[in-house]
């Protein structure tokens, strides 16, 4: 089966091209016309394109250096990348989005600004001292079909605050906080502590709460006491930072693809592993979902902008004392800022932060700024009412139809088997036991290792010469490897597709296992001198079926 997905497109509306064309429509007719009117890309964030709205989901990975964010994406994509490295220094000094492509290349940061199909255009501004310092990676790789990923530099410990990163390293996180659709914010259980750089970056995921998800990783390196502990301080460190009532999600793992450390919580960390990825997993299905609700959140703020412009400029003097008046009506924004509230009924919550508004405008000519158009702010108000109700239904069609994401993604352990790719390198080390470089295709690479996998497949008491999923998992589990590698074993090993394995299969399995454990990459799909003599196309028993 394929696992190239597709998007489907709702027969609804005048067979509109599905929710995205929707979306494009609402906001280049009703929207976009009142950002421009009342300047709202000089305050706040620059307009839409449609890459903005084609584009696919984002994830955003960002934490501390030594954290484990180079080797998380490994972990979600399965491969390594052009750029990647693993280290306990600071190795990714960059910021990376990985794309996919039919080949595998790199394109800088000034040539994807230029480019109509890229989502980052509107990055220009931040200048050639970021887009030096960022790159997109294009891979042929099936988990990038679905989603794109965003890998950061790594925040800096309160030892290197003083040193300058030569761009606003926060407002570029703000820019793809608003962008994307998943913020996978990490932490090592081993270094809890929050540097000045970091609580800047907090600041820039303001209002952005509800798409951050933390993990505290390499969670198997303490035992259970000290997890808790650190759990504890982590939950009391970022309810100091954000300053919200609502908790966040916090999730405990250890996302990498080799053996865990031997703990008592082994299993919460499998079931915490499982409950992340399916929230990343469905990305896909919930992508409409989320642009719908980016574009209301910006079409409040850009009818309280409106308000807040028009008032500044009628109580703007004509001709004398501009400037004194000016500074006194910038003094005054958290109360005018009420008085808005009040009168036109506007939700606080919609209101931008006072004081970075108050930044914005100590540069700007007040002269210049428009009234209030009842016009614009009527199509505003039917954007806000009856046009985003209008999409609901076609939400509902879009989801129902929308696929999972493949490899890593793709479930519980033993649950749903769709892995059709695995992008390590090829399982060439593994029973390659001549000097020679041809492999004698005739040979089983498994067959002198078999009488000793046997000995493990009939203790478990094996049914009808095969061996069920369930007891197969239990005795695969305790090897300790993760469960997404355990479940692309399994699939390796189950050629037939019969959820069950035979003595062949299992001695395959076991196979795989050990070489995994020895340090080698698993193969994209079974090499001919692994598959078992009783599966190959050509032997008698397949000919006869």
């Amino acid at each position: 089966m394929s696992i190239r997905r597709f998007w489907s497109t709702p027969k609804t509306l005048g067979d509109v091209n599905g929710v995205t064309e929707e979306l494009k429509n609402l906001y280049y007719k009703r929207l976009l016309p009142i950002e421009k009117h009342y300047s709202f890309h000089h305050f706040h964030s620059p307009s839409y394109e449609d890459a903005d709205f084609d584009n696919k989901p984002m994830v955003l990975v960002m934490g501390e250096y030594s954290t484990g964010k180079t080797t998380f994406i490994r972990y979600l994509i399965e491969e390594d990348f052009p750029g990647s490295r693993v280290g306990p220094e600071p190795t990714t000094d960059c910021f990376t989005a990985l794309m996919y492509g039919e080949k595998t290349q790199t394109i800088p940061g000034n040539a994807l600004t230029v480019d109509p199909k890229m989502p980052f255009r509107n990055l220009d501004p931040f200048g050639n001292l970021f887009l030096n310092r960022f790159q997109c990676v294009q891979m042929p790789n099936p988990v990038l079909e679905s989603i794109s990923i965003i890998d950061t530099p790594g925040i800096l410990t309160a030892a290197r605050r003083k040193l300058s990163r030569g761009y606003d390293f926060p407002a570029v996180l703000r820019w793809f906080a608003e962008r994307v659709d998943r913020i996978i914010l990490l932490f090592d259980a081993h270094k809890l502590d929050f540097s000045d750089e970091l609580t800047r970056a907090f600041g820039a995921l303001y209002s952005y709460e509800d798409k951050l998800r933390v993990v505290l990783n390499k969670a198997d390196t303490i035992d259970s006491q000290q997890l808790m502990r650190a759990y504890g301080a982590l939950m009391w460190s970022l309810g100091k930072v954000f300053r919200t009532p609502e908790i966040l999600r916090v999730y405990i793992g250890s996302f990498w693809s080799e053996p865990r450390q031997a703990c008592d919580h082994y299993q919460l960390i499998e079931l915490e592993e499982e409950d992340l990825l399916a929230d990343v997993r469905n990305l896909p299905r919930n992508a409409a979902v989320r642009k719908l609700n980016d574009l209301v959140k910006r079409a409040r703020l850009v009818r309280a902008h409106a308000h807040i412009i028009s008032f500044l400029k009628q109580e703007m003097p004509r001709v004398f004392c501009k400037e004194r008046k000016k500074h006194n009506l910038i003094y005054q924004l958290p109360v005018i800022f009420r008085n808005i509230q009040q009168q036109h009924r506007v939700p606080a919550g919609d209101f931008p932060d006072c004081t970075k508004m108050q930044e914005k405008l100590l540069g700007q000519d007040f002269s210049k700024f428009k009234k209030l158009k009842p016009s614009l702010m009527a199509s505003l108000d039917k954007l806000l009412t009856s046009d985003v109700a209008k999409l609901v239904p076609l939400l509902q069609l879009q989801e129902e139809k929308k696929k999972s994401l493949p490899s890593v993604l793709d479930g519980e352990f033993l649950g749903t088997f769709r892995r059709e790719h695995f992008t390590q390198d090829p399982f060439k080390e593994i029973a390659k036991d001549d000097e020679s470089s041809e492999m004698d295709l005739d040979e089983w690479a498994v067959e002198k290792y078999k009488p000793k996998y046997d000995e493990i497949f009939y203790s478990l008491s094996p049914r009808d010469g095969k061996l069920r999923g369930t007891k197969a998992k239990e005795w695969m589990t305790t090897t300790l490897l993760p469960h997404s590698v355990l479940a692309h074993i399994w699939r390796l090993a189950d050629v037939d597709k019969d959820g069950m394995l035979d003595d062949e299969e299992f001695a395959l399995a076991v196979h795989l296992i050990e070489g995994k454990l020895e340090g080698h990459w698993l193969p994209k799909e079974l090499p001919s001198h692994l598959v078992p003599p009783s599966k190959r196309p050509n032997t008698p028993s397949d000919a006869s079926v």
